[in-house]
């Protein structure tokens, strides 16, 4: 008998303020409920000011909630120990950011290893194998060597995308991925995401103001004014 999938995020009730108990309080989110499912590949959308970016920092455990509750991968995060949201952050989570922030004085293989040699990890063999592997898999295998400003902005952020993928997270949230790069590279990064999503089974939330490249994810999620307008799939 088979058995439903844990969700790879679940949000409850998030609410998020700033200047709490100053005159100048503001409340950003109001009342968030997202799950998102193992293996799905979601749009988060919305204009300026909506609250997407306070939204993915709460998610990537890069600054709590007010209120509400925060689960991923099964692991309902408390955010009283820096220490278990950094293990958490490193083991469960990977991201891609609009400027890629590769490494300049590291070559390509080691950015795309930096995520294990942060955890602390011996680079074996193995290691270094499928830190290759995913250079090759953005098409970057013969790039091993090069630094970051031997590469052009798409190579970088392919480069980026490997990096984000080397701990095998079960979610890679993506910041505007294809913000910096033209409409050509833009498309053949976001196909490259897919294929991620496809061939692994990763989860993939990704911040987009591209309208045509959010209609090719399974779900579209609306965020005005800190809350959830529609949910499309």
């Amino acid at each position: 008998m088979s058995t439903t999938p844990e969700p790879v995020l679940r949000l409850s009730a998030i609410h998020k303020s700033y200047n709490i108990g100053k005159p100048i309080e503001a409340e950003i989110l109001h009342g968030i409920d997202i799950t998102v499912a193992t293996g799905e590949f979601t749009a988060l959308i919305g204009p300026s000011g909506s609250g997407k970016s306070t939204l993915l920092n709460i998610i990537g455990l890069l600054e709590p909630p007010t209120s509400g509750s925060v689960e991923i991968a099964g692991h309902v995060v408390s955010y009283r120990d820096d220490d278990v949201l950094t293990r958490l952050r490193s083991e469960t989570l990977g991201f891609v950011f609009q400027f890629h922030h590769l490494l300049p004085a590291f070559s390509a293989l080691e950015n795309v290893l930096m995520p294990r040699l942060i955890k602390g990890e011996k680079i074996t063999t193995a290691v270094r194998e499928q830190a290759l592997h995913l250079l090759d898999a953005v098409g970057l295998r013969a790039a091993e060597s090069k630094k970051p400003s031997e590469l052009s902005g798409g190579m970088q952020q392919r480069v980026a995308i490997a990096r984000a993928l080397a701990v095998k997270p079960a979610l890679v949230l993506a910041d505007e991925p294809t913000g910096n790069l033209d409409t050509k590279t833009a498309a053949d990064i976001f196909v490259m995401l897919r294929k991620f999503n496809r061939d692994f089974g990763t989860s993939f939330l990704i911040v987009t103001h591209d309208p045509q490249l959010a209609a090719t994810c399974d779900r579209r999620i609306t965020l005005a004014d800190g809350q959830i307008i529609a949910d499309e799939r």
